[in-house]
């Protein structure tokens, strides 16, 4: 979407192909028959530091459809107590990044003297930039930092490793970094969490607008399922469901796995016995989500961190998208990284989720559970273990003309809707680089800000992109 896009506004007539009968991929939202409601197939959030994707949400006219909060509040189970985090200020003014969360994270009862001061030293450490090529994973480099028990689990395990949806031992360093450096301490408007207050194929839907607007269109319910091309016509040929589309462009934004299946049927190329072997190198990583409705409210909060247990996140979409009047409660709760609980039945992944939701909200365990879903997104990101990035090939296929776009490319960033809305920009500009067009679309990092605009930071991937002209 953000390929096409672009593109479109650059003055480009395209034509994007859905293999379903709405727009999102893995970011999209469907009428789920069993509650009779529209759900979101994940919870799905931006930080201010995804310039991209706020890039193309403007685009298209999203963004007052973003509902922004600076802060995150972790409770614990039982007690219930809480611990707010988030960016303080010294008057009228948020203190410097990164001291800006620091007051907080000193006073948060979640973590003992002793987790702060491991949270400080690893924080301390991550002032330096990380070497791109690191062959180091996190669970090593907090073992060398000596990080407690209680930082171990209540904030690298649960923030960080749900943040990049894998286990500490199968992250590599420089996106554990990454997060840290963006989410943490680079600036407060960097770490600001957007989540849509629509559903998320409703938020899209002003791509096809966008699109149909500048005579280009969407064809839905025809993947692509092959390609062809045609060199007296210099033009891509290409089958799909619905009907075959002739291009003198192609770019494949599939996800990895969609991507391997198709090699078979694209013609022979140097070069695609590479992008081959980089797409086996990749793994999926499965998010669940939980979710549930109440006959009544059970929190005032709009969002939590949910401590010590199976549930990692708990987001009050009653609060959060109060359109849809519902009566009581309807929450959603996901686990990420956790295949345990992705192999669970759904009446015992239901199950735990109540019981444990009691343990933080005990009007839970008073209320009348209406009804519930249970969404399992086995597919939901790829990993980002040590040397993948030689696995993430750029927007240049091996092909003429075709280029490449998804989470999983070469994009800097691990997977995201951020690291997505980049390759579609990319891929536009690679469009327009062999076009000999000119077309610059990929939006600028957020600076860092107060003390953070003297330390060194990492380069990204997509500063180094090479792109050929015709």
């Amino acid at each position: 979407m953000s390929a096409a896009c672009a593109l479109a506004e650059a003055g480009w007539r395209v034509q994007l192909v859905e293999r379903r009968g709405y727009l999102g991929g893995r970011a999209s939202s469907y009428l789920h028959p069993g509650v009779n409601e529209v759900i979101d197939n994940c919870q799905h959030v931006l930080f201010g530091c995804c310039t991209n994707l706020i890039g193309f949400y403007r685009r298209i006219g999203a963004l007052d459809r973003i509902h922004w909060s600076s802060g995150m509040t972790m409770i614990e189970p039982g007690s219930g107590r809480r611990s707010p985090l988030g960016p303080s200020k010294l008057g009228p003014f948020t203190l410097p990044a990164p001291l800006h969360g620091l007051p907080k994270l000193l006073g948060a009862k979640a973590f003992t003297i002793g987790d702060k001061l491991a949270l400080a030293r690893a924080f301390r450490a991550f002032l330096r930039p990380v070497p791109a090529g690191s062959a180091e994973d996190l669970a090593a480099w907090l073992a060398r930092h000596g990080q407690t028990q209680g930082a171990m689990e209540r904030f690298w395990r649960l923030v960080i490793a749900s943040a990049l949806n894998a286990n500490l031992d199968a992250i590599a360093l420089p996106y554990a970094a990454k997060v840290v450096r963006e989410l943490f301490m680079n600036s407060a408007e960097a770490g600001r969490m957007g989540i849509s207050t629509v559903p998320l194929s409703e938020l899209y839907a002003g791509a096809e607008a966008f699109l149909r607007a500048r005579g280009s269109e969407v064809v839905f319910n025809a993947g692509v399922e092959a390609a062809e091309w045609d060199e007296a016509a210099s033009q891509w040929m290409i089958a799909t469901r619905a009907e075959p589309l002739h291009a003198d462009f192609l770019v494949l934004a599939l996800p990895f796995e969609a991507t391997a299946k198709l090699l078979p049927r694209m013609p022979p190329a140097e070069g695609a016995e590479v992008l081959s072997s980089q797409l086996a190198r990749h793994e999926h990583w499965p998010i669940c989500s939980v979710h549930l409705w109440f006959d009544r409210e059970i929190t005032d909060l709009d969002h939590a961190v949910l401590l010590d247990r199976e549930l990692h996140w708990m987001y009050n979409k009653s609060r959060l998208q109060p359109w849809r009047g519902t009566r009581g409660c309807y929450l959603e709760l996901l686990v990420s990284a956790s295949r345990t609980f992705a192999a669970l039945p759904r009446e015992q992944a239901i199950a735990t989720a109540v019981n444990e939701l009691a343990e933080f909200f005990p009007e839970a365990a008073r209320a009348k559970l209406v009804k519930a879903a249970l969404v399992k997104e086995v597919r939901a990101t790829f990993g980002v273990p040590p040397g993948i990035d030689a696995a993430r090939p750029s927007a240049v296929s091996p092909w003429t003309n075709c280029f490449l776009a998804g989470d999983w490319t070469a994009t800097g960033w691990p997977s995201t809707m951020e690291s997505a809305a980049r390759s579609g920009h990319l891929a536009a500009e690679a469009v327009c680089g062999a076009a000999g067009a000119a077309g610059r679309f990929l939006e600028s990092d957020l600076k860092p800000r107060g003390l953070m605009k003297l330390v060194k930071q990492e380069s990204s991937a997509a500063d180094h992109r090479k792109f050929p002209r015709s």
